[in-house]
């Protein structure tokens, strides 16, 4: 008897071991936390300001940015996992396949009255904070109809990139209208649904205004017709099993947000200059196809000069000179990069008219002014500043940074001297000033256009091969 109880005993046992073994095999494959291993995982939805190639084809973007950040401030190595979907990305988060998944996400809407309960957003992942706050607008074909409301879209098809968190938003009007064919777009990004629209292949389309604004002046044949709701956050989504690493992003986000390295980063990729009209950007894209071609192998060999990125020189050249190698300026200055004939002689020029004595002596230029600079300074500023000064002057550049500092802004970023420049012009400025009076809007201008100038370049063309230490290269502060 007490053996049968023995035996009985053990294939209970056995049973409770193999139903464990099964069940164990069911369940996700969590990954361990990162700082049990070293390791941040993450999946990422690729989008125009969130993970994008840069100056040298590595990754850059806003999240981009912030994630390695955070990795880095934890001692983690980033390792990541790129997805063509939000759906694909929700999935792989909510598996517990990776830690976190981030590319313009909107944390879910909170719930305020039952309707909204029944609307919650129903991904099982949790959801850090925000840490930025965009607009959901509807895009239109500016070859098409503009609506002005949802009530002048009865029977259009509009188009919206699934578990982005913006159904919540959506769901709502989906209710109030209709009428109108909603549309769950198998396109991977805002990119992508834009160029639909622009190409008359999608009616309507819905994104956040970041993505739009960025994309203005690639694809030409589209803008924004209104906003759809009030403004969202975008968020991190995290494996539901690590709730103290999405205790620990948001205590990173709050960091961040206080010392105004967040801003720095938002200002980096959603600067608020003065964007390109269409029919210039227009001009632009022709020329990328028709002149530019004969012109991008001097561009490279500028680069392998001086250490500053091709497309960043092409974007100052068009800026000065429309790539015309016989361009005049107002004030007399000549040739392709308008560098004025003291600083030509300086960096050995003979001929100004000369395309490529002129692209070579602008580039070592170019990196002389960043050189001079204090080296506290960091990228991207350096090369905002260092632009300036290629316009204006380094003399000027200095008098704008000592007046900001004087309003006790710091002086070693662009916003605040961006801010300062224009003073410069004004009697009770100048006056204080070292080299005097100078029209500080003209370098102001003169970044904003290089930048979206050059926006376009890295949407468009390739590094130069081979890989070089380029400009800009380090992330903000």
């Amino acid at each position: 008897m007490f053996a049968c109880r023995i035996a009985l005993r053990a294939r209970a046992l056995l049973a409770s071991s193999l139903c464990a073994t099964l069940l164990a095999g069911c369940q996700p494959q969590t990954p361990p936390l990162p700082n049990s291993t070293g390791k941040l995982s993450v999946a990422i939805r690729p989008g125009p300001t969130s993970w994008f190639p840069g100056a040298d084809g590595v990754p850059t973007g806003f999240d981009h940015d912030l994630l390695a950040r955070f990795a880095r401030s934890r001692g983690l190595t980033l390792e990541v996992v790129e997805v063509d979907s939000a759906v694909a990305l929700i999935a792989k988060v909510a598996a517990g396949e990776v830690h976190v998944g981030a590319g313009g996400l909107y944390s879910p809407a909170p719930a305020t009255t039952k309707a909204d309960a029944a609307r919650a957003d129903p991904r099982p992942v949790l959801w850090t904070n925000g840490y930025f706050a965009v607009e959901p607008v509807l895009v239109y074909g500016t070859g098409g109809f503009r609506p002005e409301s949802w009530r002048d879209l009865a029977g259009a098809q509009v188009a919206y990139l699934p578990d982005t968190g913006i159904e919540a938003e959506l769901a709502a009007v989906r209710a109030a209208h209709p009428e109108v064919a909603w549309i769950a777009s198998p396109l991977p990004t805002a990119d992508a649904l834009i160029a639909g629209v622009s190409e008359g292949r999608v009616d309507y389309a819905v994104m956040p205004s970041t993505d739009a604004v960025a994309a203005r002046s690639v694809f030409l044949e589209f803008d924004q017709a209104f906003t759809i709701g009030p403004k969202r956050d975008l968020a991190w989504a995290v494996a539901p099993a690590h709730r103290a690493l999405r205790d620990d992003i948001n205590a990173f986000f709050t960091d961040l947000r206080r010392d105004g390295a967040l801003a720095r980063y938002a200002e980096h990729y959603f600067h608020v200059g003065r964007p390109i009209e269409r029919i210039d950007a227009g001009v632009f894209h022709e020329r990328i196809r028709t002149v530019l071609p004969q012109y991008r192998q001097l561009f490279a060999e500028a680069q392998l000069r001086s250490g500053i990125e091709w497309r960043l020189l092409a974007a100052v050249a068009y800026q000065e000179s429309q790539w015309d190698p016989f361009a005049v300026s107002e004030t007399g200055v000549r040739g392709f990069m308008q560098i004025t004939e003291d600083t030509a002689r300086k960096l050995g020029v003979t001929d100004l008219l000369d395309p490529r004595q002129s692209a070579i002596a602008g580039a070592r230029y170019l990196a002389e002014l960043s050189a001079r600079l204090p080296a506290r300074i960091v990228e991207p500023d350096r090369t905002w500043l260092a632009l300036a000064a290629f316009n204006i002057g380094p003399g000027h550049l200095e008098d704008a940074r000592v007046l900001a500092q004087r309003q006790k802004l710091d002086p070693d970023r662009w916003s605040n001297v961006r801010s300062a420049l224009p003073l410069l012009a004004l009697p009770e400025h100048f006056a204080l000033a070292r080299n005097g009076y100078a029209r500080g809007g003209m370098p102001v201008a003169f970044v904003d256009r290089v930048r979206a100038y050059y926006d376009i370049l890295l949407r468009h063309e390739q590094p130069a091969p081979p890989r070089l230490h380029a400009v800009p290269v380090a992330e903000p502060r």
